[in-house]
């Protein structure tokens, strides 16, 4: 998943955006002949994707918990960090499979369970900023917090990994791909150095059995 992702590589034809927000992974989908459709509860978010694709996107503000389509509506659906942004992951995570096609594959995108567990504390910062370590605490208990990004605040969700992974086994899904990406070439030092110390995202691909 990225810039360079090969989407189409299962052949998909329509996919649908979880959380699409801005609809940034939309545009890169329907650049790539998938005819996209985008969700996100955040009537502002919709409207900016909206006005954002000039090719006339579909957008809609709907809930992961409660998706507005028919069962096996999609060949492809990606969660590109909306995990960790909806309250009922395991309802989300079931309608997800719900309106894929047997066969078709989900793509997820997600903060690793490391990361969110030390998310309240952040880095700890030695002399001259230097950074020490990235606490984990209270790893195995799940809970909301208040984070800040680029300005917006907004609650996220800490889980376990164990609790996304057993709801996506308990959908019969089928665990195909698994990867904590590394800091791309061309990253800042700093950003990139905190992102080999701490694992920071993960990415998988389950595919629905048919």
């Amino acid at each position: 998943m990225g810039e360079h992702g090969d989407f189409g590589r299962r052949g998909a034809k329509s996919a649908l955006d979880v959380g699409c927000g801005e609809g940034r992974f939309c545009r890169m989908l329907n650049a790539k002949g998938i005819a996209t459709t985008g969700v996100d509860p955040t009537a502002a978010l919709v409207a900016h994707a909206c006005a954002a694709d000039v090719n006339g996107g579909v957008y809609l503000e709907a809930a992961a918990e409660s998706l507005p389509f028919e069962n096996g509506s999609f060949d492809l659906v990606v969660s590109y960090l909306a995990l960790i942004d909806i309250p009922d992951y395991a309802s989300g995570i079931a309608e997800m499979v719900r309106v894929l096609k047997p066969g078709g594959a989900l793509l997820i995108a997600n903060l690793n369970g490391f990361n969110t567990a030390g998310a309240e504390t952040g880095w700890v910062r030695g002399a001259l900023g230097k950074l020490l370590y990235y606490p984990v605490d209270h790893y195995l208990d799940e809970r909301a917090f208040w984070t800040e990004w680029r300005g917006i605040r907004i609650v996220n969700h800490h889980r376990p990994l164990q609790a996304y992974m057993q709801a996506l086994l308990r959908e019969g899904m089928k665990l195909t791909h698994f990867e904590e990406p590394a800091p791309i070439a061309g990253a800042p030092p700093e950003k990139a150095e905190r992102y080999r110390r701490a694992p920071w995202f993960l990415v998988m691909e389950w595919v629905k059995p048919g």
